[in-house]
């Protein structure tokens, strides 16, 4: 059977479009050692309470976060880790004062973002205060860690958007 040129393009043509989506799709890798880069960053009310650097390790079914950020009233910058599975499976760590972070982490249906979703309780003087936070993680086309972050707890609702140099 003798298969005209156009025809062999007209099968060939669909099965390429396809292939050139699906590498367009791949999912944007933050491993590395990410610093803060204020000049390019929008800190608003949260400038003091974002990390001021990240090491991550990202895997194909999870990504381990290590994050320093500042110490309460000046003191030393506080370290804490944390492995996400991409499943929305809640994975614990302890946050500030011994309270119990609850952290899940989910890409985007196009696999370009990575929020990063917490809750914490913290105790203080008999009282709990809830604080819930949203990290929305991508990558800028210059190669730079964007994240913007949404906090909200009985205090109001923060934002902020932080970008790091790797």
């Amino acid at each position: 059977m003798k298969i005209s040129r156009r025809k062999l393009l007209g099968l060939l043509l669909p099965s390429l479009i396809l292939f050139s989506f699906i590498a367009v799709a791949q999912k944007p890798n933050f491993s590395g050692d990410w610093k803060l880069n204020e000049a390019k960053s929008e800190l608003g009310e949260m400038g003091g309470r974002v990390a001021l650097s990240f090491k991550v390790d990202q895997k194909e079914n999870a990504i381990t976060i290590t994050r320093t950020t500042p110490g309460f009233g000046g003191g030393d910058p506080m370290t804490t880790t944390m492995t996400l599975t991409y499943d929305g499976k809640v994975t614990e760590t302890e946050g500030f004062g011994g309270a119990i972070r609850k952290s899940t982490a989910k890409w985007s249906d196009d696999g370009q973002t990575l929020t990063v979703n917490s809750i914490m309780n913290l105790e203080r003087d008999g009282q709990t205060m809830e604080i819930k936070g949203n990290e929305t993680w991508t990558l800028t086309k210059d190669g730079l860690l964007s994240v913007v972050t949404l906090s909200s707890s009985p205090r109001g609702e923060f934002t902020a958007k932080a970008v790091y140099n790797k």
